[in-house]
């Protein structure tokens, strides 16, 4: 099936880097989202703190924002006894975060975020390929619907069910990203080397990125990003880190890297190959400014 041309792919023939967004979690539970509770519930019912979240992220330039749909599928909705409106949840979040693009003045991607089922598959667990494939199926139904310009499957550690996700994906004619999280021993937890992604990515028809996102750090998403291009060197690669283990300093929870820790990131993820770099779990807009004002200044001097 050929690709549709969307925001998303005119972005990239227009520009060498994009900034992708950075955490929503982080954001929502600072919004009132109460321990335990389901952030894609609230796409339909509180839609004005989600969309204020994707505003943030644009109005600090970002070219990409990712919908509130991490936990989007069946498997994941059914601990909140909403597995009857999946693609009604992920209808809403893509309308939402297509609101919030809408008074950017400039182009910026909604990209449909697709976390993992939660669950483990055979032989480790008792979830079947087919049983996955399904789940993610009826997840992108609704992003579709709702008109996301890429597929964005994200945080996997089983490359199997990466597979099942893309396979799934595969049925449309949209934009396909698919990132991992690697751990600081270099692998995902379930033994997949950043190589081993690249070597997969390369081969893998259809599909328009690969990456590493969340993980242990800044540090720890470079050199994955650097192990993916060496195995698949014409692949789009990502680089969407998280900004380190959080610590308590108090009663609060504190994430050791910084907004200004992000020109080093950017310059890393640069010379690892990325062409998407954004962040994850701990980041905020000011990170985001940071890695888009970072990001122009390498744009310029290239």
């Amino acid at each position: 099936m050929a690709e549709r041309s969307t925001i998303f792919t005119q972005l990239l023939e227009e520009k060498p880097f994009l900034v992708a967004d950075g955490a929503m979690g982080t954001a929502l539970f600072e919004g009132g989202l109460e321990p335990g509770g389901s952030p894609e519930l609230l796409n339909v019912d509180n839609p004005s703190l989600v969309e204020s979240v994707h505003r943030s992220y644009v109005d600090a330039g970002a070219d990409i924002v990712l919908t509130n749909t991490f936990g989007g599928n069946r498997l994941r909705t059914e601990l909140h006894k909403l597995d009857d409106r999946v693609v009604e949840l992920n209808v809403a979040a893509a309308h939402v975060a297509r609101r919030a693009t809408e008074h950017a003045g400039r182009p910026v991607a909604v990209a449909g975020s697709i976390g993992p089922t939660g669950s483990l598959l055979q032989p480790y667990g008792l979830l079947t390929e087919d049983e996955a494939e399904a789940a993610f199926r009826e997840q992108i139904i609704g992003l579709v619907k709702g008109g996301v310009d890429v597929l964005w499957i994200e945080t996997m550690s089983s490359l199997e069910e990466l597979q099942a996700a893309f396979r799934a994906a595969a049925e449309t004619d949209l934009p396909t990203v698919a990132t991992m999280s690697f751990d600081s021993h270099g692998h995902t937890m379930m033994g997949v080397h950043p190589r081993t992604l690249g070597a997969w990515a390369a081969q893998t028809e259809g599909l328009t990125g690969a990456g590493a996102n969340c993980g242990i750090g800044p540090d720890d998403i470079i050199a994955a990003a650097a192990g993916i291009r060496e195995a698949a060197p014409e692949v789009l690669v990502v680089a969407k880190g998280n900004c380190g283990i959080p610590l308590y300093s108090g009663l609060t929870l504190e994430y050791p890297t910084s907004a200004d820790d992000m020109a080093d990131y950017v310059d890393g993820s640069v010379a690892a190959g990325a062409r998407i770099i954004g962040a994850c779990c701990g980041s905020t807009p000011a990170h985001i400014a940071a890695i888009r004002q970072r990001v122009d200044a390498v744009k310029v001097a290239n």
